[in-house]
């Protein structure tokens, strides 16, 4: 799964990195190294433009809100349940299909969260003891430093309780799509620690390469068959994973010191 990620690139960055034509600087956010579902994140997509005449679809970076409502959703309530999206099902899914047949883009990250319960702590769970698990967090990310680019999907939703020009009037949410963690060994592991992300956990989100970056955003390809094609997981061995701290657990903390790579886990963990 994906409930926590980091996204510190600037906009001014990732406007050239994924030669995005239109962004507005009023809605630039500033670096997040902590995102958790319902805030505010970057994703790049492709749409003609509001109000302009031509129908070319435009490469732009939009301020979205993590966790999709659905169009046809009475209320915004569970959007916080909608924040991944699986890619063995999202083809179907009511909720997801028309957006990933419409509407794709392409959530930029440093690299995402993950909690590993500690080895103690899971004797008590099993006990029966009740006592909550607490959980060593790793940070995964490209070994060789590059943005990680998460497939997403984005959908449109109609407040009908506010009238057309309330600014919230319209919603603009989205989904990270997540794919079954890899199994292969990683690229850079810890020394002692989980030896590949399936180790983490059993989902991951789908890594885009950048070789399938037009067409994932293309908004001309809308056959479900043609577009599942996009969602076999990257080559393995590109991703490394290590042990931070869990100050990431509390969402109230954030800042660049969240990514620092402990010299052993802070948990007893698994391994």
């Amino acid at each position: 799964m994906c409930g926590r990620y980091a996204a510190s690139r600037r906009p001014e960055d990732l406007t050239g990195l994924f030669q995005v034509e239109k962004w507005e600087p009023e809605e630039a956010l500033e670096p997040d190294w902590n995102v958790a579902p319902t805030k505010e994140v970057h994703a790049v997509l492709e749409r003609p433009v509001k109000g302009s005449d031509s129908p070319r679809p435009v490469r732009q970076l939009r301020t979205l809100k993590w966790g999709l409502v659905p169009s046809w959703s009475k209320t915004p309530e569970g959007a916080a349940r909608m924040i991944n999206a699986r890619a063995e099902t999202v083809h179907e899914k009511p909720s997801f299909r028309r957006a990933f047949a419409e509407r794709r883009c392409i959530l930029p990250a440093d690299g995402y969260y993950e909690w590993v319960t500690g080895a103690g702590e899971r004797e008590l769970e099993e006990q029966g003891k009740r006592k909550r698990p607490r959980k060593q967090p790793y940070f995964v990310a490209p070994a060789d430093g590059s943005v990680f680019a998460m497939a997403g999907l984005y959908e449109f939703w109609r407040d009908r309780t506010l009238p057309d020009d309330h600014p919230a009037a319209w919603w603009v949410t989205c989904s990270v799509i997540t794919t079954e963690a890899e199994t292969g060994p990683l690229g850079v592991a810890p020394a002692d620690g989980p030896r590949s992300l399936a180790d983490i956990h059993p989902r991951m989100p789908l890594m885009l390469t950048e070789d399938r970056w037009d067409a994932w955003l293309d908004p001309a390809r809308t056959d479900p068959d043609d577009l599942r094609g996009l969602l076999a997981p990257p080559p393995e061995g590109l991703m490394r994973a290590y042990p931070v701290s869990t100050a990431v657990s509390n969402v109230r903390n954030n800042g660049p010191e969240l990514l620092k790579e402990l010299a052993a886990p802070e948990e007893e963990t698994l391994f």
